[in-house]
This record gives C-alpha cells, sequence and structure tokens, in this order.
C-alpha cells in the first residue's frame, strides 16, 4: 500500500489530503481543488482534518473512495464518498462537504439570532420575546 499525501494549508485552514494505493499525482491535485474550494471560503471557522482517496485493487463497480474527516470549528464532519472515476468521486465529495458545511454554517447563525433563550432554559413558554 502506497500512501501519499500533501497539506492543503491558508490560515487558518489545514486539511491533509493522501491517497491510499494506486493513487497518481492529478488525482490528488484534482481532490485538492475540490476540497480547497469548498474549505477556502471566507467566514469560517478555523478548519483542520482529512481527507483520503482511494482505489480498490480489485475491479467493483465503485473502484474510487474518498473518506473526509473535518472540523469546523467545533463541528467534526464526516463524509464519504463512492463512484467510479476519480474525478466523479471528487465532485461528489465537494457536494457532500458543500451541504455538511452550509449546514454547519447556517446552524451557528440561527443560534447567534436567537436572543431569547427557549422554555427549558428560562425563555417564555410561547416562544415570543418579550
Amino acid at each position: 500500500m502506497t500512501v501519499r499525501g500533501t497539506d492543503i494549508q491558508q490560515t487558518p485552514t489545514t486539511v491533509r489530503v493522501r491517497g491510499v494505493g494506486d493513487v497518481d499525482e492529478q488525482a490528488l491535485a484534482y481532490v485538492r481543488g475540490k476540497v480547497d474550494a469548498v474549505l477556502g471560503r471566507s467566514g469560517l471557522p478555523p478548519v483542520s482534518g482529512e481527507v483520503r482517496i482511494e482505489k480498490a485493487a480489485a475491479h467493483t463497480g465503485h473502484s474510487w473512495t474518498a473518506g473526509a474527516e473535518i472540523r469546523v470549528g467545533r463541528d467534526l464532519l464526516v463524509v464519504h464518498a463512492e463512484e467510479a472515476t476519480a474525478h466523479e468521486v471528487a465532485d461528489r465529495l465537494q457536494d457532500r462537504l458543500r451541504g455538511r458545511v452550509e449546514r454547519v454554517v447556517r446552524r451557528g447563525d440561527a443560534a447567534r439570532k436567537s436572543a431569547t433563550p427557549p422554555p427549558w432554559r428560562g425563555g417564555p413558554a410561547d416562544g415570543r420575546q418579550e
């Protein structure tokens, strides 16, 4: 098993992208670009983690797999994808990762906008702000 890896480093982002098995540099660069497109946007809390891409030794329907474990602020995002080619798995990983990042960002925005505590924390029972 061969492992090659590189780091995407931006301030404050550190995400390691590595290939396991027979993964060429072109495939790693493509995955790196897709991950960077999602995590390189401004306004995100500190990001760190690892993305791995692997080509299966025996050919199955989906011979390429990718997995990501990314920490965005205090949230851990785990994303998996399986496809027939390296480009397809990178595209699928980007779509899934973007969705999870958007969910974390929206949840954080909603929490900051809520000025009234919920009823179980002493807020009004009907949910209206006073």
